[in-house]
């Protein structure tokens, strides 16, 4: 039995082109914020964005690309869970089965645990880039070391720091400093982002990979573009910002991106605009190259 039959709702909400071509994208979505500490409700945010996806125009002119003639597949939401070992489990297992399919793959969640689950089911070789504000390096957080604070120490334990590059942060303890210098994480911090600097550190680290993973807590953005997030960080980067990085993917192919921490109940539609803004971004950057 397919795990996708085991574990999905297949209620899909994107509206996509009516042909039977094949999809050029696959999306489902992660309903998790169990172990969220600030604001709950990043379980809704997948819905959210699909909503604010069906009334965005997706028409991309510089690029020569109208995602209203391609075929995007929404495969839904996985079941719900409040155990974070079951989720991760669970995201494996779908995230295995849709890497084999070798199609571009978005994750909507839910909070950023759902990340250990996701990347670490791509091969091991793939680079990993993350927009956060925070490190998520402590090692437990209230006592629970499966926790959106700490998903990132999860995967260098389990997969090393060498592709690992972490852009935009600006809230962290000392305990997740020394462990990024101990463990010689690359960053892109959020003053070099502010300074101009982004795009070309961006450009130049993805450079050396064949494949990339690209992850957006959407609260790397400063609360005045994104408020509804689970836990927003004031003075962050602009939405121009992480989009000119963004652009910055063209040459590379990206073959998994997640987007967490969106919030509805704080939510005045901006922030899951630009989560839809990111997906069709990325679809149309990867159908350009071909």
């Amino acid at each position: 039995m397919s795990f996708l039959d085991l574990y999905m709702n297949n209620n899909p909400l994107i509206t996509s082109s009516d042909d039977d071509s094949e999809p050029v994208a696959t999306i489902f979505g992660i309903p998790f914020d169990a172990t969220h500490s600030y604001k709950p409700g990043c379980r809704f945010g997948p819905d959210a964005i699909r909503d604010s996806f069906n009334n965005i125009e997706i028409f991309h002119p510089d690029l020569g690309i109208d995602l209203e003639t391609v075929n995007v597949e929404d495969l839904g939401n996985t079941r719900h869970t409040a155990v974070a070992s079951e989720m991760i489990d669970m995201a494996k297992k779908i995230t295995t089965e849709l890497v084999a399919k070798q199609r571009q793959l978005f994750i909507l969640g839910g909070e950023h645990s759902i990340t250990y689950g996701t990347y670490t089911s791509f091969p091991k070789e793939t680079g990993y880039v993350v927009f956060d504000a925070h490190y998520d390096l402590r090692d437990e957080f209230a006592d629970i070391k499966l926790s959106h604070a700490s998903y990132l120490r999860r995967i260098v334990e389990e997969r090393g720091s060498e592709n690992i590059l972490h852009v935009g942060a600006r809230a962290f303890v000392k305990e997740e400093l020394e462990f990024l210098t101990e463990n010689k994480i690359k960053t892109i911090s959020d003053k070099q982002v502010r300074d101009g600097q982004g795009p070309a550190l961006l450009k130049d680290h993805i450079s050396t990979f064949d494949s990339v993973y690209s992850s957006f807590d959407l609260d790397v953005l400063d609360p005045a573009f994104a408020p509804g997030v689970g836990n927003p960080e004031a003075v962050g980067i602009a939405s121009r910002e992480l989009f000119d990085m963004i652009c910055t993917f063209q040459n590379t192919r990206v073959s998994g991106i997640d987007i967490v921490e969106l919030n509805p109940y704080h939510d005045n539609g901006a922030t899951a605009s630009l989560a839809a803004k990111i997906i069709s971004t990325l679809i149309a950057i990867n159908l350009s190259k071909n």
